[in-house]
């Protein structure tokens, strides 16, 4: 369809540019405005009355003036050029590379906005991912098509430990490695530049598709990048049937972006000042995940989030919590204790685990040992706000071994190296180690069998 070209604006606000309304245009089109010297910046309409089209420009409106400037309407909405070349390479947050290398070879162009997946083709996850660390592989799993967050303060080591989950990740039954989609939305230079050296060093950038928008990049561009991720991420997954793992980070910069964009087109604000469509929003993205019958594909998201003021009731983690399948609460406490990863024990959790453990997927005890470690853990949480106010030497003989417990849980299995890599036995068989601090009577979650078996005696 050939584009449609108005001259003049009617009046520009910031980076939102106003123009007579057009027929035929649509909402999120891209748009072309050219300023009095045939200066090129993309656009896309972001509302429309019966009279007016408003455009946000990809970027600053710097030398635009309304009466010398033209409009051209191109008449089809956001496009990523995708193809077998992806992989390896590094983009924007347009879906534009800036590694020096041009744009792939390929004639396919998908509209970054996706399709919803029809929920009568999903398949439902049920594959174990192993990750090789011990706090996400024995007690919050993840699974192959799961949507699951980390939940992230200002400070704790999420890259450190997202960048982990890239290096080690694989399909336990298969062995197959998976393809990785990164995205990084407002971040700074020196967490980019992080984990494109972790990549690098360690050999998994060729099967890496990079998007990068900085912290100095326009909003609007944070609000794109994501999805063109996701259709990365959709492509290699469905048409080259992939197993795909996205990392976004960091989708508070994501929702501050959302939160500036709304009040610049004058929307009511809802919650903390954020539109009312934050959910839907949210679930537009988080939705992009899972597996489709008749593809061996499929795709994982792991979406990193900072809680502001490490308040896990804020709208961004309250909101995520009802779209994805658990979460993965990192803890400051924990993390100023040394240990690392400091995945916390109680709020974390998978929704899914259920159906990816047990015999022929992990271990026939995964499910017992998961269930001990947390009531333990619980217990020990108790005991140790008890001892804050009676004092350590005036607890009963069990609650002082369920103190041993929670140091042995935290030094043995928590506390991993950032290089190690925990295969799902290695895993269970620490849980064990920590389990045998405490009385035979108490483990009422595992099997009688299960204790002979694994515990010895």
């Amino acid at each position: 369809m050939e584009g449609v070209a108005y001259r003049r604006l009617s009046r520009i606000e910031g980076p939102v540019v106003i123009t007579k309304r057009s027929r035929n245009v649509g909402f999120n089109e891209v748009v072309a405005v050219y300023d009095r010297d045939e200066g090129r910046r993309l656009g896309r309409v972001v509302d429309m009355s019966e009279d007016w089209t408003a455009i946000q420009i990809f970027g600053s409106s710097t030398g635009l003036s309304a009466g010398d400037s033209r409009v051209e309407f191109l008449g089809k909405p956001m496009e990523l050029r995708v193809g077998p070349g992806l992989l390896g390479r590094i983009f924007n947050g347009l879906g534009e590379p800036i590694d020096g290398y041009g744009d792939i070879f390929s004639s396919t162009c998908l509209d970054v906005n996706g399709l919803p997946i029809n929920p009568y083709a999903r398949t439902y996850p049920r594959d174990f991912i192993q990750t090789g660390i011990s706090a996400i592989d024995g007690m919050n799993t993840l699974i192959r098509g799961q949507k699951l967050p980390i939940f992230s303060g200002n400070g704790l080591p999420h890259n450190r430990l997202a960048a982990q989950i890239v290096r080690q990740a694989k399909l336990l039954n298969s062995g197959e490695s998976f393809v990785v989609v990164f995205c990084a939305m407002g971040v700074k230079y020196d967490v980019a530049r992080f984990f494109l050296d972790d990549f690098e060093r360690t050999g998994v950038l060729a099967n890496v598709v990079v998007f990068l928008s900085l912290a100095d990049a326009p909003s609007l561009e944070r609000l794109v990048a994501p999805r063109c991720a996701l259709t990365a991420a959709e492509y290699l997954a469905y048409e080259r049937n992939m197993h795909v793992l996205v990392i976004m980070t960091d989708m508070t910069n994501y929702c501050e972006a959302l939160r500036e964009v709304s009040s610049i087109r004058g929307e009511v604000p809802s919650r903390k000042g954020y539109p009312g469509y934050l959910y839907s929003d949210l679930s537009s993205l988080y939705e992009r995940a899972g597996k489709i019958t008749g593809s061996s594909g499929s795709i994982t998201q792991i979406p990193i989030l900072t809680m502001p003021n490490d308040d896990i009731s804020h709208p961004i983690p309250d909101l995520s919590g009802y779209i994805t399948e658990g979460q993965i609460v990192l803890d400051r406490e924990l993390s100023q204790r040394g240990v690392y990863p400091p995945v916390a024990g109680l709020p974390s959790l998978s929704r899914l685990m259920k159906d990816g453990i047990g015999p022929g997927m992990t271990r026939e005890d995964h499910k017992d040992v998961s269930s001990q470690l947390f009531a333990a853990y619980s217990k020990v949480k108790q005991v140790r706000n008890l001892a804050s106010i009676i004092g350590e030497e005036e607890l009963s003989e069990t609650d002082k071994q369920y103190l041993r417990f929670g140091e042995k849980f935290e030094q043995i299995f928590l506390t991993q190296d950032e290089f190690e890599d925990r295969n799902i036995e290695q895993t269970l068989d620490l849980g064990w180690t920590a389990l045998r601090t405490l009385p035979r009577e108490d483990l009422l979650r595992v099997n009688k069998q299960f204790i002979d078996k694994y515990m010895g005696g």
